[in-house]
């Protein structure tokens, strides 16, 4: 008596998928350890380090800072590590009450839209700031910029 196994029905391997929820968790707790750090940093430099203190900060302070090619990049890795950690963690909420598949794709993609628009507005004026344009009339120039 012999017996056969018919063939089974896909000879693809299986397809591996990225598991998207545990690189999520992942992210938000290395995100936010690094965010513990660059926010410390950033309140002790800008207030505690800062002759004056709150009342030294103002738009002439801020321009000073980045124009500093280190401080543009830690307020970049803040900008990015936030933003991102924040709308992972609204997609979570998202994940956890919207019952409805259309109304949970729509929030999804509402949230990756603003999350995408807030990070490359932010890192355009953390690079591009100029707070003394060439050819500006001198009246509309902050005080601090040199006299052309």
């Amino acid at each position: 008596m012999t017996m056969t196994i018919d063939a089974p029905r896909s000879q693809k391997p299986a397809k591996k998928n990225t598991n998207w929820e545990k690189w999520g968790w992942i992210y938000m707790r290395v995100s936010g350890v690094l965010l513990v750090v660059l926010v410390f940093g950033h309140l002790a430099s800008n207030l505690l380090l800062t002759e004056g203190g709150v009342h030294a900060i103002n738009f002439g302070f801020v321009a000073g800072k980045l124009a500093s090619p280190f401080w543009q990049v830690w307020d970049t890795l803040l900008l990015w590590l936030a933003l991102i950690h924040g709308g992972n963690g609204m997609r979570t909420i998202v994940n956890d009450y919207v019952t409805r598949p259309g109304v949970a794709k729509t929030l999804k993609v509402l949230l990756f839209i603003s999350v995408a628009v807030l990070v490359l507005l932010g890192t355009l004026v953390i690079y591009t700031l100029n707070p003394c344009p060439a050819g500006t009339p001198a009246d509309l120039l902050p005080s601090f910029c040199p006299a052309v």
